[in-house]
């Protein structure tokens, strides 16, 4: 191995959806955006299919096309960002349902793509994006006469189960929709979790097909393994890296491997987390760089030729974590060196 490996299990990803849509009474889509996640939505998108995905959503038009080419005709593909200037032809061309956020939308859509299905996106108190209930009231019976397919709306704070968002939202959520005859959306992955009363007629889960939080069942999906270019010794009190920032407090073995930041692997982890040599953690030492990080592989009895810095044991919400940031950002930094391998 001449270059990072970045191995992507379908198998897992479809396990992981298949015990989403097992939670719930209601139909389970799947959120492939941003190239399913960065894990590549041709090979997830399939895969997703062969489990039973029939509706998909993603964030904007162009990546709707990608996953129609992926997916052929017949499933319903989502667009959250709705019917920007200019995407008409996409909408059309690839058959794609935008979830409209706005009066302008709304209009927009319909003077281009009459004919055309749509979805509405509500805005219940995370002020990001769909209609306000004022904006709401006021639309909501030409909506309704124009047959959306969807009525949607994002829980800000799902992750928390005991947020009082949560409860908020959905009560926000029923007063704009009771009585309405249109399918109805609040919940992804985390919104599953909370339970049946914000499950509605469609969920749509994202992080939790990937292997991450907060859905703690979930299947791990990514492995990465790092080429080791070299091993040195370094003696006690001498250092490793940019700043000096890791001392040998012992005669130590040093494995530099090859992947760093610009992988995926931010800067920010720094230590508190390992890399993995058949399965026997070895710290990371010194600062991430831009192209290579730096192990301390002393304890091993053989020295390796790779090492592991994702897998079941430590996860991308680990690597997140020692970051101070979020799985979804690990997940979707994973950068275009890698050699990727996909297990089906």
């Amino acid at each position: 191995m001449t270059t990072a490996r970045l191995t992507i299990n379908l198998h897992s990803i479809a396990r992981n959806w298949r015990a989403l849509d097992a939670m719930t009474a209601a139909e389970t889509a799947a959120v492939v955006k941003a190239d399913a996640y960065g894990l590549g939505v041709e090979p997830v998108a399939d895969a997703l299919v062969e489990a039973g995905v029939r509706k998909f959503f993603v964030a904007v038009a162009e990546e709707g096309a990608a996953v129609r080419e992926a997916v052929g005709p017949g499933p319903m593909i989502g667009v959250f960002s709705g019917h920007m200037e200019g995407d008409a032809e996409l909408l059309r061309k690839h058959g794609l349902v935008p979830m409209l956020n706005s009066a302008q939308q709304l209009k927009r859509h319909l003077e281009a793509l009459p004919a055309h299905p749509f979805g509405i996106q509500l805005d219940t108190g995370m002020n990001r994006l769909g209609m306000e209930p004022a904006d709401w009231a006021e639309l909501r019976d030409l909506v309704l006469g124009q047959h959306p397919v969807l009525i949607m709306s994002h829980l800000a704070c799902a992750d928390e189960p005991d947020h009082p968002m949560n409860a908020k939202q959905l009560r926000a959520f029923k007063q704009m929709t009771d009585g309405v005859h249109v399918p109805r959306s609040l919940s992804a992955t985390g919104g599953i979790l909370l339970g049946r009363d914000y499950h509605f007629d469609l969920c749509r889960p994202g992080i939790g097909l990937y292997g991450g939080l907060p859905y703690e069942e979930a299947r791990p999906v990514v492995t990465v393994d790092l080429p080791v270019i070299q091993i040195r010794d370094v003696a006690v009190g001498e250092t490793v890296g940019y700043g000096n920032s890791w001392t040998a407090r012992r005669p130590s073995k040093i494995a530099t491997v090859a992947a760093g930041y610009a992988d995926g692997l931010h800067r920010a982890i720094g230590g508190g987390i390992d890399a993995f040599s058949a399965g026997q953690p070895c710290p990371v030492v010194g600062r991430i760089s831009m192209d290579l990080i730096t192990v301390d592989v002393t304890d091993l009895k053989e020295m390796p030729t790779s090492l592991r810095i994702l897998n079941g044991h430590q996860t991308v919400d680990d690597l997140a974590e020692a970051a101070g940031t979020i799985g979804y950002e690990i997940l979707t930094s994973l950068g275009s060196r890698y050699s990727r391998g996909y297990v089906e």
